[in-house]
């Protein structure tokens, strides 16, 4: 509701006494608040401020004092949802009923997107469709189930029993309203978000369905119940614990896992592999989503719940019988399951230099679903449903911006098991860098919005930067090196910009267009020629699958004007073209690119015509 900015702003103003008193009445009431709550949810000094959304659809905003929103409600009317924004939700994160999807769906919501059946993996039961839920983003640290602060809330699309029925169906869960990072989120002071919750061993919500090969393999994990549901009963939650020697089994499954998966597949040429990066990129990964279905602890008998136990013990090579990494690859040395090779003088770890893929314990492995298959394949379904959904609904062009790693970040691609080939989008290097840095616990222990930047990050990112030039032409120009954490997202956009842009167009009835570089917008300026006459100059369309000639008819028609087709002063031949319509005529110009289908995001409008 929220991916473009707000329009029409009018000027805040505070509410008075009795209207701030109505509106805590309506919160307490609505959300069953006390009034101590109340007056933490809406402040002393609350201000209101009229707006309209991309779409021209009216909205109130309340505000604090400090600027951030509080509240919204949208359309018109009297009986209008009083919906708490994102500050307000991590105030309070139980205030409403909550739903969780993958981390990496996240981006998605916050493009615009609804929150499809497939990403969800947690659900309430017996939420009515309309009711008011919050999104959260589930992940695993260490092996361990997180939930993070809510990140979207909007309305359930249909009856939350339904979801399990239709989980194996294409459609929504969730009409979504607002998110992190948002353009409503943007009017306010933009806090890090809180740290994520560890989930509780109590009652869970839950999941949509029971998962296939082809779908989100996730049944429900141990959470937090959400506020406004009642779960239904389902029997005590049961914790389980592995042994060393139990954790061992479960490790020597996944590498077997590894090998007749993701490693079967790899060419020779990819070896030798450090081990450290064997570890963390194949083993890590391939480790059981369920691990009591892979190897039963002793004395574990199954509950009839259909919920899994919540394993307490990491499965990791610190709590296994080996407690380091070469000790483990030696003993699969031993039953023949790979080879190793001692460290180089330039290389501290042993290489892994061929896994034996013909292996008859490889042979006999039965797949299972993995850790990896648990954090993708939901993400995957909700990105597809999502293209899917667009292409229905409008012919809008589809543009992606795009990155494929160059120079120094082609090492760090590698090393975080990607590929240096590959063109990506901004969440799939976000969600490859997060599984990295949970692989490789690197999260700051004293300030979790930092990361500790290992070797492998650092020489990607770092670069010396110019603190100033010298006092003197004689002495060396200071200079400071990139420090040794970062934010997550400052991460994300460095690596970003270590890497080389690309693009990609898609329009209905042509082939998609895949260019290196950085596409620009279509520019549409205008300016005061020949003396005091006005014009719109438009240049840059090209690429968006627009023909001059025809732009210049039908705009000559449309703007009852004259237009004219050239080459674009000032560059070379050939380089483009450009479009001159008589008077200013921005407004057509825009309504013109957007009937064929350009996104308003792509097409930058400049006035100069007040300059003499």
């Amino acid at each position: 509701m929220f991916k473009k900015p707000l329009s029409n702003l009018k000027t805040s103003a505070p509410l008075r006494s009795s209207d701030r008193r109505k509106l805590k009445q309506r919160v307490t009431t609505a959300y069953n608040l006390t009034p101590e709550e109340g007056d933490v949810l809406v402040p002393d000094g609350i201000l209101s401020v009229k707006f309209s959304t991309h779409v021209d659809e009216p909205g109130v905003a309340y505000l604090s004092v400090d600027g951030d929103p509080l509240w919204f409600t949208l359309g018109k009317g009297t009986d209008l949802d009083l919906i708490p924004t994102i500050y307000t939700l991590w105030k309070k994160r139980d205030l409403v009923p909550f739903l969780s999807t993958p981390s990496a769906v996240t981006p998605i919501l916050i493009g615009g997107a609804d929150l499809m059946i497939p990403g969800v993996i947690h659900c309430p039961p017996a939420l009515p469709e309309h009711q008011i839920v919050a999104i959260k983003q589930f992940v695993r640290k260490d092996g361990q189930p997180f939930l993070s602060p809510p990140v979207a809330i909007g309305w359930m699309a249909l009856p939350s029993d339904q979801l399990r029925t239709a989980a194996k169906e294409k459609g929504k869960a969730v009409h979504i309203a607002h998110t992190w990072k948002d353009h409503l989120w943007d009017m306010g002071s933009r806090p890090d978000i809180p740290e994520d919750t560890l989930l509780n061993s109590g009652s869970a919500e839950e999941a949509p369905g029971d998962a296939s090969e082809d779908e989100d393999p996730t049944p429900p994990p141990q959470s937090e119940s959400p506020s406004g549901s009642t779960p239904e009963p389902s029997g005590a939650s049961q914790s389980v614990s592995y042994t060393a020697a139990e954790i061992t089994e479960l490790l020597d499954q996944a590498l077997l896992q590894a090998i007749r998966t993701a490693l079967k597949s790899l060419p020779s040429s990819s070896f030798p592999i450090p081990a450290t990066q064997f570890y963390s990129n194949y083993i890590l990964p391939s480790r059981p989503a369920f691990p009591t279905l892979v190897v039963s602890p002793a004395g574990f008998t199954p509950s009839s719940s259909n919920e899994p136990p919540t394993v307490t013990t990491d499965i990791t090579i610190k709590t296994s019988t080996h407690k380091s990494l070469t000790t483990f690859l030696k003993a699969a040395e031993k039953n023949s399951l790979l080879t190793l090779k001692p460290p180089q003088k330039n290389q501290p770890d042993v290489l892994v230099t061929s896994v034996n893929t013909s292996h008859p314990s490889v042979d006999a492995h039965t797949t299972f679903a993995t850790l990896k298959d648990f954090e993708t394949t939901a993400a995957k379904k909700a990105a597809r449903e999502e293209k899917e959904r667009e292409k229905r609904e409008g012919k809008e062009i589809e543009i992606r911006e795009l990155w494929k790693p160059h120079q120094t970040s082609v090492d760090l691609f590698e090393g975080m098991g990607g590929s240096k080939t590959e063109l990506y989008t901004i969440p799939e290097i976000r969600a490859l860098v997060n599984s990295y840095i949970m692989a490789h616990n690197l999260v700051n222990a004293r300030e979790q919005a930092y990361i500790n930047l290992d070797d492998l990050l650092y020489s990607c990112v770092s670069a010396k930067q110019k603190a100033g030039k010298a006092k003197n032409k004689d002495s060396d120009q200071a200079e400071t090196e990139t420090p040794r954490f970062m934010k997550r997202d400052e991460l994300t956009k460095n690596i970003a910009a270590k890497m080389q842009s690309w693009y990609e167009i898609r329009a209905e009835g042509r082939d998609p267009v895949t260019k290196k570089g950085s596409l620009s917008p279509v520019q549409v300026v205008m300016k005061v020629r020949q003396g005091r006459k006005a014009s719109t100059l438009i240049t840059g369309f090209e690429p968006f699958f627009v023909d001059a000639e025809d732009m210049a008819e039908d705009l000559r028609k449309v703007c009852a004007g004259a237009t004219s087709v050239s080459s674009v002063p000032g560059k070379p031949a050939g380089s483009g073209l450009e479009v001159l319509v008589q008077g200013k005529q921005s407004t057509a110009v825009v309504e013109y690119f957007t009937a064929k289908g350009i996104p308003k995001k792509w097409i930058e409008v400049t006035d100069l015509s007040g300059k003499k």
